[in-house]
């Protein structure tokens, strides 16, 4: 079975290399790749060239249009029987193409998609981040734990598609964020069979810094509204809780202002134990869940200081999808007006 995988590229030349160099040590050999230039002002046509040798490899340049629009273009000219969709910041396992052709030869499936991890190489900022995005105690495992809250849905950082179903689908929209998600919820809707490989997964070098990783979870929360407009009952309850969590920190705050004032100006010994007792209460309920959060990722990671790092990293994981939700909510919802990853010149993307 030949494969055909393709990779959007926007400025990042050196995340190529490194993803090029773990395709050619693959022990599964029968696939090609697709490398889509997408605008990058910073290119890496040098380094698709010195892997040319390696690697049955084509690079394609073109003008910038999102990463959907890239891998459309990539896709309309590969061959393979599958089309592996790929980030340019992930590395892959020597085995990784291996363990999709065992899962499709043992069953086959028209889409799937694999879990993520973190390198031992990762720094500790980025473990933390990685640690966010797949723990069941921050996202309910829906990018492929094995506890998980909703079913599991391919990402485009690892998902691949039969040829026969993207063509069907027409491929990805054209849409800022949230197309990877758009696109798996079509397949679902079309009676496509998709399925988790849970040997097929990737290192995922994810955001260096916490202020691009709550730039990007942003992005994602408000990707979930407009998702919701485009397909109606898509919504679960596991995407809002980022929302319910944030709203839950905000009421947290609130309360422990008001408990103080009343321990600081109370007018009797009376209300000054009961501001003392709401400021208690309000400090310990988040303390409790970094508590949790440090232990659990200490435990995984190996280490004291990912785990510590992990209490800010979930943090922003949720707020920052919760107020990226909340936003995009707002303006779409009750406001009726274009908001975050929205364009108004394409209607709901259709």
């Amino acid at each position: 079975m030949h494969y055909s995988i393709i990779v959007p590229v926007y400025n990042r030349p050196d995340e190529v290399a490194e993803l090029l160099l773990s395709l050619s040590k693959q022990t599964f050999r029968d696939f090609d790749v697709h490398i889509v230039e997408d605008g990058s002002e910073v290119t890496c046509s040098e380094v698709c060239a010195h892997f040319a040798n390696r690697l049955d490899i084509h690079y394609y340049a073109k003008e910038n249009g999102g990463p959907g629009v890239a891998r459309n273009y990539g896709a309309e000219r590969a061959s393979g029987d599958y089309l592996l969709v790929l980030d340019s910041d992930v590395v892959l396992p020597p085995g990784y193409l291996a363990a999709i052709d065992e899962e499709l030869q043992r069953e086959p499936a028209d889409a799937f998609g694999g879990p993520d991890r973190a390198h031992p190489d990762f720094t500790p900022v980025q473990k933390a981040i990685s640690y966010a995005m797949t723990s069941f105690f921050t996202t309910g495992g829906i990018r492929g734990g094995k506890k998980k809250l909703d079913k599991f849905y391919p990402r485009s950082f690892n998902m691949g598609v039969s040829r026969q179903l993207w063509q069907q689908l027409g491929g990805f929209r054209k849409m800022r964020f949230g197309e990877d998600i758009d696109f798996s919820i079509r397949i679902f809707k079309a009676g496509a069979r998709c399925r988790l490989f849970p040997e097929a997964w990737v290192w995922h070098k994810r955001r260096t810094d916490f202020r691009k990783f709550f730039r990007q979870v942003r992005n994602s929360g408000a990707a979930r509204i407009n998702l919701h407009l485009l397909h109606p009952g898509s919504m679960k309850l596991v995407h809002m809780l980022p929302a319910l969590f944030t709203v839950g920190c905000l009421t947290l705050v609130v309360l422990f202002v008001f408990g103080l004032l009343l321990y600081l100006f109370g007018p009797d010994h009376m209300n000054q134990a009961c501001g003392f007792a709401l400021c208690g209460l309000t400090v310990l309920l988040p303390l409790l869940y970094a508590l949790l959060i440090f232990v659990d990722s200490s435990v995984r990671n190996r280490s004291l200081w990912v785990g510590l790092l992990s209490v800010p990293a979930s943090f922003i994981q949720l707020i920052g999808y919760g107020t990226g939700f909340l936003s995009a909510a707002w303006n779409r919802l009750v406001l009726k007006r274009g908001g975050e990853g929205f364009d108004d010149n394409e209607r709901l993307y259709k």
